[in-house]
């Protein structure tokens, strides 16, 4: 994945332009809440730390980074929901 991937955009798009950190990925989170495994989510933003924060969030949740873009100073970060791992030791 580098820069000049050009993302498919399928399935919700978050718009957090305009927004600085942490806001995109809170509501890039708000927006996976309810979303079942393999779900594509999009996020528009134009704050240059999204690149680093989206990636942060998702892999330490089990999602997928499928791509980032970027036009000018939108970015276009495009990511896949992973399926949550099974609870255990509740009984």
């Amino acid at each position: 994945m580098n820069d000049t991937d050009r993302p498919v955009i399928r399935g919700v798009i978050v718009d957090a332009r305009g927004l600085n950190c942490p806001l995109p990925v809170i509501r890039l989170a708000a927006a996976a809440k309810g979303a079942p495994a393999h779900a594509i989510l999009t996020v528009l933003s134009t704050d240059p730390a999204a690149r680093y924060d989206v990636a942060a969030w998702a892999r330490l949740r089990g999602h997928e980074v499928l791509a980032i873009g970027q036009d000018g100073e939108e970015m276009t970060i495009t990511v896949r929901i992973g399926e949550l791992p099974p609870v255990t030791g509740i009984s």
